[in-house]
């Protein structure tokens, strides 16, 4: 398909003491223009995340976004290594690489929980059958995902019982 181009995700944001793993599908045009995970002003994951941890997020610069998330016990990665999508909907993504998810699991010894934003990244969930974890599927983050943040709110406040 012509326009499609070639991304890749991030690094996954993990330490050894992470209690909880959120796993999205591939970052946005506008995440990967930043170099930052969910940049994209109207997606929802920094106010959702805030309101779960009770800690401030959404002002701070993103290195401390990431800091004060891992203090809660909180890891983020991706469920496609690469893929080829023009634009950023997920179901434009093509040609898909998977992430390890099993091996950064296993790497976390007090992770009790992965928890998957949106359909997409849910799909990768059978990666990690046979793992003592809770797996928990989120209403996506996303601004195409219209779902209002009240509701996406209800659903994500399961990840506050792990942290």
């Amino acid at each position: 398909m012509s326009g499609e181009a070639a991304k890749s995700c991030f690094p996954p944001v993990a330490r050894p003491d992470a209690r909880v793993l959120v796993l999205g599908s591939l970052p946005g045009d506008a995440s990967l223009q930043a170099g930052q995970y969910y940049a994209h002003p109207r997606n929802q994951f920094w106010p959702l995340m805030q309101a779960i941890t009770g800690r401030s997020l959404v002002e701070l610069a993103y290195a401390e976004r990431l800091e004060a998330l891992q203090q809660a016990g909180v890891a983020l990665w991706d469920v496609i290594a690469s893929a080829r999508r023009r634009g950023s909907l997920d179901t434009a993504i093509r040609d898909q690489r998977a992430n390890d998810l099993r091996e950064l699991a296993q790497s976390l010894p007090r992770l009790r929980a992965v928890a998957f934003n949106g359909a997409t990244a849910a799909r990768a969930a059978g990666q990690l059958d046979g793992l003592a974890l809770d797996i928990l599927a989120l209403p996506s983050s996303s601004p195409a995902h219209t779902l209002a943040f009240d509701r996406k709110l209800e659903v994500w406040r399961q990840l506050g019982r792990y942290l």
